[in-house]
């Protein structure tokens, strides 16, 4: 294989123009990047060609970068696919486990010098390179695992790859990285399927009175589940330890809430359960990675009409108080809702007054 001669990215193949690979490439076509898309299923190329994600790859010319963007189980013969072509000078991954993929590579022989995997913890529930946009890595966390063999120029080019996508590069051990993300996110994937496959039998009546909480618990569970059962097959055990310790967990406060319902002293397991919850929940950074804060909300009635959360947003502009987040309340049944802005706890009150002054609902609190 010809070195590698330095970390500048020009040009970028993308094999697997899924959710990942479509917005991966969309982000570096923003940065001016050359990228070139390839896929087994020639409908998915399309589409991404079509959404501006790039241009048809032919095999004929080398890049700079190449990214797998396909399920774990298929990183390693795909990378050796690659490398048998030259296709790249710098390989990386974006399979969300590290330890199975890096295994396999060497075992296949491939060449771990230029290889580096990589993992960028962002997503949607929805799948397909219609769901892919340019700024999904902005400010997220982006885990990238050099091995011993991998050459300085290889890991400074998945640096450059990570930075022009806007991606915040976490230089992490392979096996750590599985364990985290198996507390952080497969573990949770699972865990809120399970919730969400009681509502796949749960009467109308219970689904009628259903509202935002169930729906924060069930977001995931959307997602697709041939992908998801390829990543949890691929972080197993560790997957399986966490859902033990979330078993556990649950079969006390099952038993504590029994007891409670027998003679109305049994309340600790819970109580210690909710108390822990609430201590790991604190612990989640925040927006922009340090500390969380906690925010001020100010509820606003918002039609459910064309425009009116982009009035919304203008309105609070104008009151010149920086909105931190902002979440979305429906009413079942009703043409509005509830829009929910997030802002330091000092600017509620003239966030407040300043939208009653142009006309919009701010119930007190």
């Amino acid at each position: 294989m010809t070195p590698i001669e330095d970390a500048a990215i020009g040009s970028v193949v993308v094999v697997g123009t899924g959710l990942i690979g479509t917005s991966i490439a969309l982000a570096l076509r923003q940065r001016d990047v050359r990228v070139f898309l390839a896929d087994r299923d020639p409908a998915a190329v399309r589409l991404a060609r079509e959404l501006g994600a790039g241009e048809d790859w032919t095999g004929d010319s080398r890049a700079d970068l190449a990214v797998v963007a396909v399920p774990p189980q298929f990183v390693a013969q795909q990378l050796l696919d690659l490398q048998k072509r030259d296709a790249a000078r710098v390989y990386t991954d974006v399979a969300s486990v590290k330890v199975l993929p890096l295994a396999q590579a060497a075992q296949l022989g491939c060449d771990l010098t230029a290889y580096v995997a990589g993992h960028p913890l962002a997503g949607r529930e929805r799948s397909g390179p219609a769901a892919a946009r340019a700024d999904l890595f902005l400010g997220r966390p982006w885990a990238y695992c050099p091995t011993p063999e991998a050459a300085p120029e290889a890991v400074a080019a998945v640096e450059g790859l990570i930075a022009l996508c806007g991606g915040n590069a976490v230089r992490v051990d392979a096996g750590e990285h599985d364990r985290a993300v198996a507390v952080v996110s497969h573990a949770p994937h699972v865990t809120a399927a399970a919730v969400a496959a009681r509502l796949a039998e749960a009467p109308d009546a219970a689904l009628g009175l259903s509202g935002q909480g169930v729906r924060d618990v069930t977001r995931i569970a959307a997602s697709d589940p041939a992908l998801w059962t390829g990543i949890l097959s691929g972080n197993a055990i560790p997957v399986a330890e966490v859902l033990e310790a979330v078993v556990a967990d649950l079969s006390a406060a099952a038993r504590a809430l029994r007891a409670l319902a027998g003679d109305g002293n049994a309340v600790g397991d819970v109580t210690d359960l909710l108390s822990r919850g609430v201590a790991g929940t604190s612990r989640i950074p925040g927006k922009h990675g340090g500390p969380a804060r906690t925010y001020a909300v100010v509820q606003v009635v918002i039609g459910d009409r064309p425009g009116e959360l982009a009035r919304l947003v203008q309105a609070a502009g104008e009151t010149g108080v920086n909105i931190e987040d902002i979440r979305l309340e429906h009413a079942p049944g009703l043409p509005v809702g509830a829009a929910e802005l997030y802002v330091q706890p000092e600017a509620a009150a003239a966030l407040t007054e300043g939208l009653r002054e142009r006309g919009w609902q701010v119930p007190t609190s």
